[in-house]
């Protein structure tokens, strides 16, 4: 089985608002992600909440996700990873790690990454577009112990600089992999590109 971990546990607090809410493409921000992830090749899905568990899992209404509440959310991303894989399936043979912020990321770039990793089951799967790596991050099983007790300081960039040997980068066409909202002026352009593409 392949699992995905959304990360949706931020305060928000450069947007000034809770972003994961905000309107996209007739939804919000963190249904469209999820949306994409149910529709991608992906076994299970596991949204972390930390900061407004209550109002994300609300929106998220009756889809078919477990969830996981870290309630050390303001330690960092990699707290939010902990707390996914701890809520995964002993079955998981890999994780696909998903920015809860990413809205304009489709399933069919997800499904690349999962492609990539079924040729190649021990690596370390990221997208890259234009020689810049983004998300989502696949990581196998193997690796799942050291994620949950190392790289304090560095976060999941640490798992990559301490095994490169096993770290396989996909050229990606879209710069989706790329595109977070952390201020308004992100979300901003967010829909203006939906409305370029309408």
């Amino acid at each position: 089985m392949i699992g995905a971990i959304v990360l949706a546990a931020g305060e928000s607090k450069r947007m000034g608002t809770q972003k994961l809410l905000l309107p996209y493409a007739g939804s919000t921000v963190i249904e469209t992600i999820v949306d994409q992830v149910l529709r991608s090749r992906v076994d299970a899905c596991v949204v972390v909440t930390g900061h407004e568990p209550d109002r994300i899992r609300e929106c998220l209404g009756a889809r078919d996700v477990l969830f996981a509440q870290n309630d050390r959310y303001q330690d960092g991303m990699l707290s939010s990873v902990r707390a996914g894989l701890a809520r995964s399936e002993a079955s998981w043979g890999a994780a696909v790690v998903l920015l809860g912020d990413q809205p304009s990321l489709r399933a069919g770039t997800i499904d690349l990454v999962i492609e990539r990793h079924l040729a190649a089951p021990e690596d370390i799967v990221v997208p890259a577009f234009e020689g810049r790596r983004g998300h989502p991050l696949l990581v196998p099983k193997r690796f799942r112990e050291e994620i949950m007790t190392d790289f304090d300081a560095t976060g999941l960039r640490g798992l990559l600089h301490a095994h490169p040997e096993s770290v396989v980068e996909i050229a990606v066409d879209t710069s989706t992999i790329l595109d977070d909202m952390d201020y308004p002026a992100d979300y901003r352009r967010a829909i203006a590109a939906l409305d370029e593409a309408d």
